[in-house]
C-alpha cells in the first residue's frame, strides 16, 4: 500500500506545480499561502501584468550583464513568487498563515536547495502577517523559517543585505 504524503510536502508539491507558470529565464519559484488548511493564494515569478515576460523576450538582462545571484534585483523585470502570492490575498487572510515555497533552476528543472526569500520579500512577508515560510530543499526535505526570527535578526542591523 502506498504511503500517504505528509501535509507539508503536499503543499510544497502544489507550490512546485505553481512554479511551472514562471517566465523567468534563471529560476522558477512557486509560492502558496495556506491558512487553516486552505490555500489563500498562489504566486510565481513573472513580469508585471501587461509587460512582456523574459521568456517571451528570450533575454534576461541580469544574465546579459553577468549579475550574480542575489544582486541588482532592481534591473530584473520579474516580480518574485512571494510578492505575487502576497498581493493576491488580503492581510486579514494572511495573518498567522504559512507560505510554502519551491524552486527549480530554469535550465535544468533541478530543485534549488539552500534558498530563502530575498530581503525585500522578507519585508513583505513580515508585513503580511505570515508566521512561517517553508522552503523545499529536496523532493521530501524542507526548511522551516519562523518569520519572528526575521524580525528579531534584522539583516540591516547586522550588515547582511544592507545597501
Amino acid at each position: 500500500m502506498k504511503q500517504r504524503i505528509d501535509k507539508t510536502n503536499y503543499y510544497l508539491d502544489i507550490a512546485q506545480t505553481v512554479s511551472e507558470r514562471c517566465t523567468c529565464l534563471r529560476k522558477h519559484y512557486g509560492a502558496i499561502i495556506v491558512k487553516n488548511d486552505s490555500i489563500i493564494s498562489t504566486g510565481y515569478v513573472g513580469a508585471p501584468r501587461g509587460r512582456v515576460n523574459c521568456d517571451d523576450r528570450g533575454v534576461c538582462l541580469r544574465n546579459e550583464r553577468n549579475v550574480p545571484q542575489g544582486e541588482r534585483y532592481e534591473i530584473c523585470r520579474s516580480v518574485h513568487a512571494e510578492a505575487n502570492a502576497i498581493i493576491a490575498a488580503s492581510r486579514e487572510q494572511m495573518i498567522g498563515a504559512t507560505m510554502y515555497l519551491a524552486g527549480t533552476h530554469a535550465d535544468s528543472d533541478e530543485l534549488i536547495s539552500g534558498a530563502s526569500s530575498c530581503a525585500m520579500c522578507r519585508r513583505l512577508i513580515i508585513n503580511a502577517g505570515i508566521d512561517k515560510v517553508i522552503v523545499r530543499e529536496t523532493e521530501r526535505d524542507f526548511t522551516i523559517y519562523t518569520v519572528d526570527d526575521w524580525v528579531e535578526n534584522d539583516e540591516f542591523l547586522t550588515g547582511i543585505g544592507a545597501y
